[in-house]
């Protein structure tokens, strides 16, 4: 097990492994993004020199920066890595599905040893994989066109035409040449080229299979013909070619920048009670000085805004990180179930907080292992119902107001209904009845200790765990929802707020006490007549778009005394049949609100996600939207 040098302590030399952690990340990420495209290349005459010449530098980088920390595991893992790279390069060896193998799992344990390290565990053994790697078949390097391959695909030249006036007076101009040039081949670029002394003239690119004799009798035309020196087999479109952070690029840790949002939160609230000030100055002072004074606020108010989101872009990362991991999750989970699975990724680039990065990574990961164990078939049961061979499953991003929407979808066999009610009806689980809707269907398998499987895999059932998965979305003031149909597939989507750190929120008032909702989950607001209520099982319930909506009164969740009057107001939240109507006194407005956890175990309490305040020194409790939801479906039952 690799040991830090006992000289290697102090503030320093953390702060420099911050650093080397910071660059093994990056190097990781542009390793994954190019392994991804070097598939394609796999038992190709040619591999992409550009994708093997980006690996080896990465490697080689790892490598050094390993050993200036005295990791020799990762060290002597990125050397080998590199030494295989090389062999591809030089062209002794051509990219085998075997070689590709091992490098994908070479890298899977190169990111092992550096987190080990990273969190003080034992460092894995890098003996199997260095093995591994040293015997990979040496498939056949990549082979010469011959010479019906060179005939069949036409020659290429760079033809050059520079006007004289004799050439003119013979009628031979650019646009003769041209012309010509058409009749024997295929011209692919064509361009002016400034020569000394202000000469022009003209070059074009040329592919054709015309003979000697036809080039040479165009020569004397003034054409000047030179063959292009590069393969003459059909290129391959050229890939973008992943690339590390420029050097213009600052590492920042994100507890820096949780740091400048707590400050910009301040902030925020002191402009809350500036306002306030302002409005009450409004009524004792003349109004040639009031406007300067509230024009000045609201400038403050845009600066400030402009701020807030300034270090928000900071704070954001791509989401493509997440999905690229994803992409070599499934490949290792369909060699092992024998299956053939095409991935689909897209909006890769939609952006996303990197706190939120970091905590979705385990609920994703679960899904998509569903999705390849219990829900895409093997090709023989895929090819008997008509489906073609090879499953898909595509993960899918984008964003919608100040929300990430995330899909992860599978053409598979879908969610058998009556077989998660069986299970259900084994584990005393408790369940509106025999006809599930998709909603219904989702709150079950998510409830706690509910399985499908008759014996635990390492993939886990799908319903293991999903209990976990859901709790962590709406952690973080997200929702999930579910669509399935037997046979057809099963699709998972998940919204997210882009962060946590601020947010629009409605204040609402239940027996004089304030309380801060989160606009992104609330759908709608109604205003409605206590008579319009009615009483079911003793549960409240009033009709909404021609269907019952349960009511859930704050008042009552959080035990307070209350007045019940004429009309009242609801805010809809959940989707569909799980939808639930919160009953509240009043809505005082919508306010932009700093979100403050309460971590402290002994001040937490079912139902409050948060507190914030909104600049008059009271604290206003934000509500658990997810807990009081759950706490209503569950009444229900």
């Amino acid at each position: 097990m690799d040991k830090p040098n006992p000289d290697s302590t102090g503030e320093f030399f953390d702060q420099f492994l911050d650093d080397y952690y910071a660059e093994c990340d990056e190097h990781l990420v542009l390793i994954r993004r190019a392994l991804v495209m070097l598939e394609h290349e796999v038992d190709t005459p040619a591999v992409d020199r550009s994708l093997l010449d980006n690996l080896f530098r990465s490697f080689h980088t790892l490598k050094g920066i390993s050993g200036m920390v005295g990791l020799t595991a990762a060290e002597q893992l990125a050397h080998h890595l590199e030494s295989y790279l090389r062999e591809l390069r030089a062209g002794t060896l051509g990219l085998s599905e075997a070689g590709f193998d091992a490098l994908v799992a070479g890298v899977s344990l190169l990111e092992n040893v550096i987190n080990a390290r990273r969190h003080d565990q034992p460092i894995p053994s890098i003996a199997d994989i260095a093995e591994r790697l040293h015997a990979v078949p040496a498939a056949a390097p990549p082979s010469e066109p011959n010479a019906s391959e060179i005939e069949s695909i036409g020659k290429r030249w760079q033809v050059e035409f520079t006007p004289t006036a004799e050439l003119a007076a013979r009628g031979i101009n650019v646009n003769s040449v041209r012309a010509r040039l058409q009749e024997i081949g295929e011209l692919t670029q064509a361009k002016p080229i400034v020569k000394g002394a202000g000469e022009i003239a003209f070059q074009f690119l040329l592919e054709t299979d015309a003979s000697q004799t036809t080039l040479n009798s165009l020569e004397a035309d003034g054409l000047v013909f030179e063959a292009v020196e590069e393969d003459l087999v059909a290129q391959k479109p050229q890939q973008p070619v992943p690339t590390i952070a420029p050097s213009t690029v600052v590492r920042v840790e994100l507890d820096r920048l949780d740091e400048l949002m707590r400050i910009i939160g301040e902030l925020v609230i002191s402009r809350t009670r500036l306002e306030d000030q302002l409005t009450e100055l409004k009524r004792v002072t003349p109004a040639a000085v009031w406007r300067p004074l509230q024009e000045t606020s609201f400038a403050i108010a845009r600066q400030l805004r402009d701020l807030r989101e300034s270090i928000m872009r900071v704070r954001m990362v791509q989401i493509g990180e997440i999905f690229e991991r994803m992409t070599f999750v499934v490949r290792d989970l369909a060699r092992e179930n024998r299956k053939k699975i095409i991935v689909q990724l897209s909006g890769g680039e939609t952006e996303i907080d990197k706190f939120l990065v970091e905590r979705m990574m385990d609920p994703l990961m679960h899904l998509v292992r569903n999705a390849v164990s219990h829900g895409i078939e093997t090709v023989a049961e895929r090819e008997a119902q008509g489906k073609r061979g090879e499953g898909l499953l595509s993960l899918r991003a984008a964003t919608a107001g100040g929300r990430i929407v995330i899909k992860i979808s599978d053409d598979g066999r879908g969610i058998d209904r009556q077989l998660v009610l069986e299970r259900a009806n084994a584990s005393g689980i408790s369940h509106g009845g025999a006809e599930l809707d998709d909603a219904a269907l989702l709150d079950l398998i998510c409830s706690p200790g509910l399985s499908t499987r008759d014996e635990a895999d390492r993939e886990s059932g799908r319903g293991v765990g999903m209990d976990v998965v859901k709790k962590a979305i709406e952690e973080l003031g997200g929702h999930i929802s579910l669509w399935t149909k037997r046979g057809e597939g099963t699709t998972f989507t998940i919204e997210l707020p882009l962060t946590l750190a601020i947010a629009e929120a409605l204040i609402v008032s239940v027996n004089g006490q304030r309380f801060a909702v989160p606009q992104s989950a609330v759908r709608e607001v109604l205003e409605v007549e206590s008579a319009a209520t009615k009483v079911l099982e003793n549960n409240e319930i009033i009709s909404h778009r021609g269907k019952a909506l349960p009511l859930l009164r704050l008042a009552r969740v959080f035990d307070m005394n209350y007045q019940r009057g004429e009309r009242f107001h609801v805010l809809v939240i959940g989707e569909d049949s799980n939808a639930v109507g919160l009953a509240v006194d009043r809505i005082l407005g919508q306010r932009e609100i700093v979100v403050r956890a309460i971590k402290d175990p002994l001040a937490q309490s079912k139902g409050i996600a948060g507190a914030t305040e909104l600049g008059d020194q009271r604290v206003v409790l934000i509500l658990d939207i997810g807990a009081l939801r759950q706490l209503a479906v569950t009444s229900r039952h």
